[in-house]
């Protein structure tokens, strides 16, 4: 299985655990994720970020003070935004958020329901999940001259056939690399590989 395809099982995972929805910012520096999925309703989505809630969230505060899961109802910090009583507007009345890593490359997730409180055992899972995204998020240390050379002339615009032409090899050989690339940037496509290279300083 590649790391893409178990991704893709995690976030299926996490997906059942959460009826109203997850939001996990992964490896955060300089107040920035450098992956992001998040699954919550549009509407609030839109409404969170035109409000500016991550700079308010009690979650995310809590979510760079502690390390762990807790549930939504027992953070015990301010919320003068009444951002929990906003998000259970929109049918996010019950969450955990799970906070782990580093300061300098720390995790924090979100997952909602509607109907109940999340249960002890729901909230091993959802920990072991989002924990386990951290790990396999973690961004490479660098790239082969390979591939830093095939992705960036891609980056710089060449197709396929110029790109290989270029670097003296055959299209299937430089496909080869930017497949290495993609799973080494666990990465969907050559441009998001391209993008997370240049995130992670690498490119």
């Amino acid at each position: 299985m590649s790391i893409t395809l178990g991704l893709d099982f995690i976030l299926r995972e996490l997906g059942s655990a959460a009826p109203q929805g997850y939001y996990v910012a992964l490896h955060i520096r300089f107040a920035s994720p450098l992956v992001l999925y998040q699954t919550y309703d549009q509407r609030w989505i839109d409404h969170y970020t035109e409000q500016s809630y991550v700079l308010r969230d009690p979650m995310v505060a809590w979510g760079f003070s502690a390390t762990g899961a807790c549930r939504w109802s027992e953070i015990e910090l301010p919320d003068p935004f009444d951002v929990f009583g906003q998000a259970a507007s929109f049918g996010m009345k019950f969450g955990v958020a799970v906070a782990c890593g580093s300061m300098q490359s720390r995790s924090i997730g979100g997952v909602a329901r509607s109907d109940r409180e999340f249960s002890d055992e729901e909230i091993g899972k959802i920990s072991a999940l989002i924990n386990t995204l951290h790990r396999q998020t973690e961004p490479p240390e660098y790239l082969t001259d390979a591939q830093k050379e095939a992705l960036q002339l891609i980056a710089n615009g060449d197709r396929y056939a110029a790109a290989a032409a270029k670097l003296g090899i055959s299209e299937s050989a430089l496909k080869a690399r930017l497949t290495s690339a993609r799973n080494r940037l666990m990465a969907r496509t050559t441009a998001e590989a391209i993008q997370r290279a240049k995130d992670y300083k690498l490119l």
